[in-house]
């Protein structure tokens, strides 16, 4: 069983685990227990109403986060000829075909996001058994299958993240670091709550955002009110 160190155990003291916090008391007290000495991920827990079981309750999609999220994305684009091109021009770090198809099987997936043409799915598709359980896989619905290569490229390259719920219904997401400041930070994650609004299932029943839980990657969890999902008019 994990020990948990020192600093964590001060910055545990400072967390009240009944209360519910506002995102702005949220933010600032994270940055207070953030005491790794690397920039840590501020990462977002969001508990939903839902039954991933069923198809018809899956919540997953993509969105631009308007501060981005602090960190260099490598992308990979599955493309040929034209859309090849395009794809080197927008930036993207890897371009190729059967090659990174081959290489990918090989074991190598020296990327963090991949791209993919939708003529280029059916030889993509024999990747999905590598890239599903890695959440790496092309997907239109969080539109990484599209012939609009660059426009993809751009977005993901300004903080575009993907989400989507686990099997206890819960969606991990990352927000920036905690060297941005805090209003840069509640940008995002306002940004992410909204998004998961709009995305909730028609089929979903009963209290949608169940719980909220944000924290720094070597911190304590801090609980948000649930109901404190959108910003302040």
């Amino acid at each position: 069983m994990a020990r948990e160190g020192k600093k964590y155990k001060e910055s545990a003291k400072l967390v009240d685990r009944e209360r519910l916090y506002e995102p702005e008391e949220a933010v600032s007290l994270l940055k207070q227990t953030a005491k790794a000495k690397f920039d840590e991920t501020v990462d977002v827990a969001v508990r939903l109403g839902v039954d991933p079981r069923h198809a018809d309750q899956m919540v997953r999609g993509a969105v631009v986060l308007p501060h981005g999220i602090g960190k260099e994305v490598r992308v990979l684009v599955f493309a040929k000829g034209e859309k090849a091109k395009e794809a080197e021009a927008a930036g993207a770090d890897i371009v190729g075909a059967e090659d990174i198809v081959e290489k990918i099987q090989g074991g190598w997936l020296e990327f963090d996001v991949a791209v993919a043409t939708p003529d280029m799915m059916g030889m993509v598709g024999r990747l999905g058994k590598i890239l599903g359980p890695k959440g790496l896989m092309p997907n239109p619905k969080t539109g990484t299958v599209t012939f609009e290569v660059a426009k993809a490229i751009k977005e993901i390259k300004a903080g575009k993240i993907e989400y989507r719920t686990e099997k206890t219904g819960i969606v991990h997401a990352p927000i920036g670091k905690v060297s941005f400041s805090e209003d840069k930070i509640l940008d995002n994650y306002y940004t992410l709550m909204e998004a998961l609004i709009r995305a909730k299932p028609a089929a979903a029943k009963g209290q949608y955002i169940r719980s909220v839980t944000m924290s720094a990657t070597m911190g304590p969890g801090i609980r948000i009110h649930p109901q404190r999902v959108t910003k302040k008019a």
